[in-house]
């Protein structure tokens, strides 16, 4: 990846022309015509998708994965954000800090606990989250009128904030607006404070969120789900 310094002291970073309007219309396609379960905002437990799953190990994605995180980077978890006029919602400020797990172990810093449509979750330690990293894939434009994804830069570095601590920053750091084009990719690390508002368009803003760890295996033995 290109500015990787700017990366890590950022948080996040906008990657351009990734894949082709093609591609992105080819993946659309086999998406529409899937049989996965959808909620709201659009789909959870995504990788299972093949089209999905075959993006996630793509040269162009694993490259950049494994370049921030090492060479044994691996996908563990798809979601497909599908955000419209018929599906519109908005995010508060917050970081991603739920991870999947093959199973429930007390282990300290983790939890609560949860389970998800059979999946069991945990909200990690700063130490594992910063193992990981989301590559957002944009099947179409992400622009101002369509609730694109807001950034505080830097707050990445700042641990696992609690809420009070989110809003404080909320309110001393510009946030950034991340515009990204149909078939660019935004790369982020899920402890960065992001938000979305609603979309004012009639157009959707669709987006495959894949996450990938340094490795499947935590700390104390704990071992990440493949979702």
């Amino acid at each position: 990846m290109k500015a990787r310094t700017d990366f890590e002291q950022r948080g996040f970073a906008l990657l351009s022309g990734v894949f082709s309007p093609l591609e992105m219309q080819k993946l659309i396609g086999d998406l529409v015509r899937s049989d996965l379960k959808r909620s709201k905002a659009g789909v959870r437990h995504a990788l299972k998708h093949a089209s999905v799953a075959d993006l996630a190990a793509d040269p162009r994605l694993l490259n950049v994965a494994q370049e921030i995180l090492g060479p044994g980077a691996v996908p563990f978890r798809a979601t497909l954000f599908d955000k419209s006029p018929r599906a519109n919602w908005l995010v508060v400020w917050h970081q991603d800090t739920a991870l999947p797990l093959r199973e429930r172990r007390e282990v300290k810093g983790w939890g609560p606990w949860s389970v998800k449509d059979g999946v069991t979750y945990a909200h990690a330690p700063a130490t594992s989250l910063c193992c990981v990293l989301a590559l957002r894939v944009h099947l179409d434009d992400s622009n101002v009128h369509n609730g694109p994804l807001r950034v505080l830069p830097g707050t990445h570095a700042n641990g696992v904030l609690s809420d009070d601590d989110i809003q404080q920053q909320a309110a001393e750091i510009a946030p950034v607006d991340c515009f990204v084009p149909q078939g660019g990719v935004l790369a982020m690390r899920p402890l960065i404070v992001h938000a979305s508002s609603k979309s004012q368009s009639s157009s959707p803003r669709r987006v495959v969120h894949i996450e990938y760890a340094a490795s499947r295996t935590l700390e104390a033995g704990l071992e990440l789900a493949i979702a």
